[in-house]
């Protein structure tokens, strides 16, 4: 993994450790397993990771499963193989937040007994009336003051499987005139008659988020807690748990960054299980969604991510990157390090009537036109042949120097060829091109010293295979999808367009027979990988074009 630049969080941590606080880095990424990690989550996941590694630490993973309804052990295994796929094993460890359970209620019944923790039986939405606003001060519960001995018995039976869902709650007892409305005697357990995929029926109380996670933290002696910046306002409830349920060395400190957001797309876990169980998509690795998953479907590498998370930066400051820095890194790094592949994506047939009918001759093609070491290959020439569509205009625009009635160009790398006859079908379709080579043209320029200003690229129909070629563009239509009005949702600016599927498209023989996973830029046409689900399909990545901004 690279070397990763210094922000305002390695500040801190060179401040700390320069006077002692702490001797060691000891990070972690906590994912909920309820769904698929995407882009943004690769944020979270790079900063934890890179941040341990410049100081000899340790990250660890942690699955925050303290959730047993929405929790699933797909989502564990995808998690997983996601931070490998990413280049950031976690080198502290893999752990389960289910594990911490005993210890969590242990903890709960030592609040209990000290007179910070009581059992309530407000419904949840008699607790939001209780809670006030952020101009009022909440009213205290009528069980606020149930004795110890009551509370320690409630608990116990809540352990126990005696009252329904929902009934009751143990709520840490803080202040609920907070100006923070996370220490207004917030819940800490709540009853769920579920089953666990780790745990089975062993609980039926689980503790929430905001005291299990402290816990969890300074039990696996995580020195620095880094997480997005909506757990700001949650940061005085994480340091009362610590301080009331500990002592703790090392004792974490939480901290927090903007998180990651991108135009065009949705981070809602909850949203894209819908765009998943709705069928809109074709699953959680669809090539058109954020998840890395996905991407990695799409065909973005693992380098290209972590050059896009070290682009955008870590800051404290809410902001909205664009999309097209993402594609920027990975046609960045493809340009380098793709080899190029002749693909004819929407084929019309060329004949080269004054070339013999049986002839095959072999034109060696570069591999990477600026990189000669990675060699060449031998690309068959016939009679017949395929062009792009896009490259014949029967009535050519303005400084068009593509192929045209009567018009020469080169076919790369090989003849320059004058196409003599246009051939349509009934319905005036253009079907075939017949044209004639200069055939003293194989090794340069013509002899009379015309010049021919087009190049187009070309497959031999004798050699050529057949594949499907997806064109993926934008899940949505709108940029900022946190702007959308009232009235509307994210469905009314879904791209209805944004999968485009060719069939019948020719490429070399060389990509047929290509790994999945495997990257090409199919020359003049874009950045191609071989799709790992369906055999012979190939997803456009990106265009060739890049429209962002260089430095």
């Amino acid at each position: 993994m690279e070397e990763t630049a210094s922000n305002f969080i390695h500040d801190i941590i060179d401040a700390d450790l320069a006077a002692g606080i702490n001797h060691t880095v000891h990070t972690r990424f906590p994912p909920e397993p309820n769904g698929y990690l995407h882009i943004g989550s690769a944020k979270a996941i790079l900063i934890n990771a890179t941040t341990a590694q410049k100081y000899g630490g340790l990250f660890n993973l942690r699955y925050d499963d303290t959730n047993p309804v929405k929790e699933d052990e797909e989502y564990v295994k995808s998690i997983y193989q996601d931070l490998l796929w990413l280049g950031c094993e976690p080198t502290g460890g893999v752990f389960y937040g289910s594990d911490y359970f005993d210890l969590c209620y242990e903890y709960a019944v030592k609040l209990i007994r000290e007179g910070k923790a009581y059992v309530c039986d407000l419904s949840a939405e008699e607790m939001r009336e209780y809670r006030g606003t952020l101009t009022e001060p909440g009213k205290d519960s009528p069980y606020r003051n149930r004795s110890v001995e009551e509370n320690l018995d409630l608990f116990t039976r809540m352990k126990n499987g005696e009252f329904p869902d929902g009934s009751k709650t143990l709520r840490a007892k803080i202040d609920m005139a907070s100006p923070n409305m996370n220490l207004r005697d917030p819940a800490i357990y709540r009853i769920v008659h579920a089953h666990h995929h780790r745990q089975g029926d062993k609980w039926c109380i689980y503790p929430l988020y905001d005291f299990a996670h402290p816990i969890q933290d300074a039990t696996e002696g995580i020195t620095y807690s880094l997480c997005s910046l909506e757990f700001e306002n949650h940061r005085p409830l994480y340091d009362w748990v610590i301080e009331n349920v500990g002592p703790f060395s090392p004792r974490p400190h939480q901290y927090e960054f903007a998180r990651l957001n991108v135009t065009y797309t949705v981070m809602s876990k909850r949203y894209l299980r819908a765009l998943v169980e709705g069928g809109l998509v074709d699953a959680w690795d669809d090539p058109r969604m954020p998840t890395l998953c996905g991407l990695r479907r799409r065909g973005y590498t693992p380098s290209s991510i972590r050059e896009f998370v070290r682009r955008v930066g870590v800051a404290k400051a809410y902001s909205i990157v664009d999309i097209e820095l993402l594609e920027h890194c990975i046609r960045e790094e493809l340009n380098e390090t793709a080899p190029r592949r002749i693909a004819v994506i929407d084929p019309i047939k060329v004949v080269i009537t004054n070339y013999p009918e049986n002839k095959t001759e072999f034109f060696s093609l570069p591999n990477h036109p600026q990189h000669p070491e990675m060699g060449t290959r031998e690309v068959p020439f016939t009679r017949e042949l395929y062009i792009d569509r896009d490259d014949f205009a029967e009535v050519p625009p303005p400084k068009y120097f593509r192929m045209r009635p009567d018009g020469e160009v080169r076919l790369m790398g090989s003849y320059i060829v004058r196409c003599n006859e246009v051939i349509k079908d009934e319905s005036g379709k253009v079907t075939e091109l017949h044209c004639t080579a200069d055939l003293e043209t194989k090794n340069g320029n013509p002899t009379d010293g015309r010049k021919i200003r087009g190049t187009i690229h070309w497959i031999s129909a004798s050699y050529a295979k057949d594949v499907d070629v997806m064109l993926y563009d934008r899940l949505f239509t709108i940029a900022n999808v946190n702007e959308i009005p009232e009235d509307k949702t994210y469905d009314d600016y879904l791209n209805r367009d944004s999968r485009i599927q060719l069939t019948a498209c020719k490429v070399e023989p060389s990509v047929f027979e290509a790994k999945a996973g495997e990257h090409f830029q199919f020359v003049r046409i874009g950045y191609f990988v071989k799709d790992t689900k369906y055999a012979n399909t190939f997803n456009r990545i990106v265009t060739l074009k890049d429209s962002f901004p260089k430095n």
